[in-house]
């Protein structure tokens, strides 16, 4: 049994950006866990409706 690994994960949320407004993407999320338990995120990302990968700081979480 691994003591750390990393686990990728893959969820939709809800994004704002200035460009295109309010959009639904798929997020992907690459965390640190010990003992199956993630307490660092590593990265994360989020595909374009053209398909190139964006880091997630240039649009904001909407409320």
């Amino acid at each position: 049994m691994k003591l750390i690994s990393v686990k990728r994960r893959t969820k939709n949320e809800k994004r704002f950006t200035q460009k295109m407004g309010m959009l639904t993407t798929k997020v992907v999320y690459i965390k640190k866990a010990f003992l199956s338990i993630p307490y660092k995120t590593l990265h994360k990302y989020r595909e374009t409706y053209y398909g190139e990968m964006k880091d997630c700081d240039d649009c904001a979480i909407s409320a």
